[in-house]
C-alpha cells in the first residue's frame, strides 16, 4: 500500500508525503515514509513496529535516512542482501515469500530480475534510477 498526500497544511515536517507499508509475519510491520523538513528538504524514516505479546500495544522503532545518505544506504544494504543470498543461502528460494506481499497488493507481482536491482544500486546511481 503507497499512497502521496497532497495536503501539506501548516504542519509539513509531521506529515508522510509518502508512505509503504510491509507487512513482515503476524506481529511486524515495516513503514517507510517520506517526510519534509521545514526548509523544504526531504528525508525518509523506516519505522518497525511489533505488536506486544501481552496484546497491550506496539513497540517501534524509527531510522531517520537522510538524501546525502541514500546511495551509500542503498548500496550497503543491495551488497548485504546479495551476501546473504548468493554466498550463505544459494539454494534458499527466497521467490517464495513474495505471496504475502501479493495477495497485500491485490494479487499483482512484477517480477523483479536480481542484475535490475544490481544495475540500480551501482556506485554513483541515484536512488530516482532504482524505480522498479
Amino acid at each position: 500500500m503507497a499512497y502521496e498526500n497532497k495536503n501539506f497544511g501548516d504542519n509539513r515536517s509531521n506529515e508522510s508525503l509518502f508512505s509503504k507499508r510491509i507487512k513482515a509475519g503476524k506481529r511486524r510491520t515495516y513503514f517507510f515514509d517520506v517526510r519534509s523538513t521545514r526548509g523544504n528538504d526531504y528525508f525518509i524514516t523506516i519505522t518497525e513496529s511489533k505488536k506486544r505479546f501481552d496484546d497491550n500495544g506496539y513497540d517501534r522503532h524509527k531510522m531517520f535516512l537522510y538524501k546525502e545518505d541514500f546511495n551509500k544506504f542503498l548500496n550497503a544494504l543491495t551488497e548485504t542482501v546479495n551476501y546473504v543470498k548468493t554466498d550463505l543461502m544459494p539454494d534458499f528460494d527466497f521467490d517464495a515469500y513474495n505471496h504475502d506481499q501479493d495477495a497485500e497488493e491485490g494479487g499483482v507481482s512484477v517480477p523483479v530480475s536480481e542484475s535490475a536491482i544490481e544495475d540500480a544500486a551501482i556506485e554513483g546511481g541515484s536512488v530516482d534510477d532504482w524505480k522498479i
